[in-house]
């Protein structure tokens, strides 16, 4: 077994807080560990949307690049950064606990209005620049304007005291992790089957070379295998879509007690365009994936039939 790991990270709070809690997880097996900082073309470039920016995997593809060189030893990424095809050498190893799913709503106290849905004002400015995020909230409320926003958690809270934004959608699980404190602002926490995640959202993935068979050997002692069996489902949705960062798509998977799958899926053909949602649950995971894409399929084409009707 190895004695000595060198993980790569991104340098936002978010990346390190994911890093140090993979280092405390390793140490905790007797490895030495040290934290590599990668910058990355989605840090690098932040005065465009994510739907700008060319390519995909454009949070992880250098500290993959760093990997395959040899430079570090593994990575540690948020999953739903992922592109959902490895390059080549590269495999996910493990996957962490899943950090709540959802997206939560934070408002500017003064933008609230009990009396509309999701308490937001009319025509209120709504900071994201995720593609999914803006087609679930025109869904619910057309009048409000999506305001694009880039930054790590830190500083897009920073930018909701501005004029610029009424109100902004950030993942509930970097708010956990990072302890934030909100109690200055209304916040409303979504329900992931109504306002569908990100595939994989809340989850860690562990990144190695396919040939280090030690670090992947350790890394199997820290893998949550009921977790990789739901983020395995909505990845796939996402892969038979041949789908990434910009695609307006959610995609929820649960087991329950009786380990039945249950998934929720959205998607629209663009961020203002109309979303369609289906729901489908089985007692196994072989084709879930392929049919959740075939119905929604079925439900783009009925949308389309219905709009040239």
């Amino acid at each position: 077994m190895k004695s000595k790991i060198t993980i790569g990270t991104r340098g936002s709070k978010l990346a390190l807080w994911q890093a140090y809690f993979t280092k405390s997880k390793l140490e905790a097996l007797g490895v030495e560990v040290e934290l590599k900082i990668i910058k990355t073309k989605g840090d690098n470039i932040q005065h465009l949307s994510f739907d700008k920016i060319e390519g995909k995997g454009f949070f992880t593809k250098e500290i993959e690049d760093c990997l395959l060189r040899g430079e570090i030893d593994m990575a540690v990424h948020s999953m739903k950064d992922l592109p959902t095809i490895s390059p080549e050498g590269l495999v996910i190893t493990a996957v962490s606990y899943r950090e709540k799913p959802t997206d939560s709503l934070i408002i500017s106290p003064d933008c609230v209005d009990e009396s509309l849905p999701l308490r937001l004002k009319k025509g209120a400015k709504i900071g994201t620049s995720s593609a999914r995020r803006k087609a679930q909230l025109l869904a619910v409320r057309p009048d409000l304007e999506m305001v694009d926003i880039r930054g790590n958690v830190p500083t897009r809270l920073q930018k909701l005291d501005t004029p610029a934004f009424d109100a902004i959608v950030l993942a509930t699980a970097g708010l956990n992790r990072l302890e934030i404190d909100l109690s200055n602002y209304p916040r409303i926490e979504l329900n992931p089957k109504e306002f569908v995640p990100a595939p994989a959202q809340g989850v860690l993935a562990w990144q190695t070379c396919d040939v280090d068979v030690d670090t992947r050997r350790l890394l199997k002692n820290l893998h949550v295998s009921a977790v990789s069996r739901c983020t395995n489902i909505e990845r796939k949705v996402l892969r038979l879509l041949n789908g990434g960062c910009q695609m307006p798509l959610g995609v929820y998977c649960e087991q329950d007690a009786n380990n039945n799958y249950h998934v929720w899926a959205t998607k629209a053909k663009d961020w203002d365009a109309p979303l369609i949602r289906v729901n489908i649950s089985s007692s196994t995971s072989y084709g879930l994936a392929e049919q959740v894409v075939e119905a929604l399929a079925q439900k783009e084409m009925s949308l389309r039939q219905r709009a040239t009707a």
